[in-house]
């Protein structure tokens, strides 16, 4: 039986001028604590929600001086016990950081944000570590299964201007795969259109579809081998050609992007559990890498409040320099 909270009344909330630009769907879950994303979503689809007295979608862009209506709320005992017991306060390491954003080293297996049965993420994990922090918002996304660089933003204008550049495609993003063969040196640009859907249980998968397909989303990877890997002998048998360490610079952020244009090209990632060679995966695991290899690596950015050019760069953790050659890394 769901119990009264402290939302169970209409409240109307202005947007100020720190919040333009903001998605509504985002505004909302950072303003209505404890509330379930899956109900925030439900209220605005339903029209609960309106936006100077008219309907409002989630991805709405929000202009200073806006006023929402918010619907009563009631919280079941579940929501609010997890409204009272928040995500575990968490840093994580730092690559840089200054009053616009920071950039920490994301490790494999976090998710970056609550979701999807993720109860909670690096987002908030570390808003907890910083309930000093007026904003913390992530800039862009990382698989779970991924590690390396992820941009936090401290300020909404540099939220929005991060945000972009990603979009207008004047950041270098550079990953570091290690991939299943020996990558021909001559496959250096992987143009292929994606399409996302889904699988029958509902989880999301990614395929490389016709430039004609009007769901595609063009894709572009360039490639460029760093190192050939011999494999192990005990992985000789289902791996005789070794590996590649590659440097992945994507042009385009689309989801799984690198996972399945390697994948496609025949290259699965080294541990890739959606995309890779099942088997491989289950011998690696045996020889000690039981993550994916995929490592956001290098990212060539402007600052955005000086405007300043900046290369970031995260060094591969403990467990993936294992399996690289010493030596390897390029300039």
């Amino acid at each position: 039986m769901p119990s009264p909270s402290p939302s169970a009344a209409v409240r109307h909330i202005t947007v100020d001028e720190e919040s333009a630009g903001q998605r509504l769907d985002n505004f909302l879950v950072r303003s209505l604590k404890g509330v379930p994303k899956s109900h925030i979503y439900r209220i605005i689809r339903s029209g609960e929600v309106r936006r100077n007295k008219g309907r409002a979608g989630a991805d709405d862009r929000l202009v200073a001086g806006d006023v929402l209506r918010i619907p009563p709320i009631r919280l079941s005992e579940r929501a609010q016990d997890k409204s009272e017991h928040p995500a575990p306060a968490r840093d994580f390491p730092l690559v840089f950081e200054d009053d616009a954003f920071l950039a920490i080293d994301k490790p494999a297996g976090v998710a970056v944000h609550g979701g999807s049965g993720v109860s909670f993420g690096v987002i908030e994990q570390l808003r907890q570590a910083r309930p000093q922090a007026r904003l913390l918002e992530l800039v862009h996304r990382l698989d779970r299964e991924t590690s390396g660089l992820l941009l936090v933003a401290k300020k909404r204008s540099a939220l929005k201007a991060l945000q972009d550049q990603f979009r207008e495609r004047q950041t270098g993003k550079t990953y570091l795969a290690l991939v299943k063969g020996k990558w021909p040196a001559r496959l250096k640009v992987l143009d292929q259109p994606l399409h996302k859907f889904l699988l029958p249980d509902g989880e999301r998968r990614v395929r490389v579809t016709s430039r004609d397909d009007p769901d595609g989303m063009p894709s572009v990877s360039l490639v460029r081998v760093a190192a050939h890997v011999p494999a192990p002998p005990d992985l000789a048998p289902v791996c005789p050609d070794g590996f590649s360490l590659l440097e992945v610079t994507i042009k385009t952020g689309r989801t799984h992007q690198i996972r399945v244009h390697l994948a496609h090209a025949g290259h699965g990632i080294a541990g890739d559990d959606k995309y890779g060679d099942f088997e491989l995966n289950r011998q690696l695991a045996k020889a000690g890498l039981r993550r994916m290899f995929l490592h956001a690596w290098r990212l060539r950015l402007k600052h955005p409040v000086t405007e300043e050019s900046m290369q970031l760069q995260s060094e591969l953790p403990q467990e993936l320099q294992n399996w690289v050659p010493a030596g390897w890394q390029s300039d």
